[in-house]
């Protein structure tokens, strides 16, 4: 499955504090109901920190 597209991404992590962890990038994408694709996405990317929205995108890319 192709990766959604990170501007998509990034639509629903609005408001997010960063560095954020994975689990957090999750539980805000499930608030600001994300589709089942975006989720699917965020749920394959490494554990870890992020320190910006570009570092989300680049492990939703790396993922998938």
């Amino acid at each position: 499955m192709a990766a959604p597209n990170p501007i998509q991404v990034q639509k629903y992590l609005s408001g997010i504090d960063y560095p954020a962890s994975k689990e957090d990038i999750v539980s805000t994408a499930k608030q600001e109901s994300a589709p089942d694709d975006v989720l699917e996405a965020l749920g394959n990317i490494p554990d870890g920190d992020y320190d910006a929205p570009t570092a989300v995108t680049k492990a939703v890319s790396d993922a998938g």
